[in-house]
């Protein structure tokens, strides 16, 4: 329980004693994002919206390994979150380019 009391004056409302994780989208957050990418009302299921999702995580999950470069645990994660993304991009690629290209432009994810 060291690295939450160690960390719990950075993240306000986590305490010593609170064992949720240290990044977790706010309900306002995600609807958000959803709202943004979703293709049609009450849409939370398309690939663009779930790559969307999943690049938020991606880039706080980022940040926090260029502070705590030894925290395999969590590069596992994201190495699982990068490979998940990418499954679903190839997969839009082969649906539709254009919403491909659609989203690839507005997550700003190739350079």
């Amino acid at each position: 329980m060291f690295w939450v009391a160690r960390y719990s004056n950075a993240i306000p409302g986590i305490g010593a004693n609170d064992k949720r994780r240290f990044y977790i989208m706010t309900k306002e957050r995600k609807q958000e994002i959803i709202k943004q990418f979703a293709t049609k009302e009450g849409d939370t299921g398309s690939p663009e919206v779930q790559v969307a999702l999943l690049t938020e995580r991606i880039n706080h999950l980022n940040s926090h390994l260029q502070i705590n470069k030894n925290d395999h645990h969590s590069r596992r994660g994201l190495l699982s979150m990068v490979g998940q993304r990418r499954g679903l991009l190839n997969y839009l690629r082969e649906k539709d380019i254009e919403r491909y290209r659609t989203l690839i432009k507005t997550l700003e994810l190739r350079k």
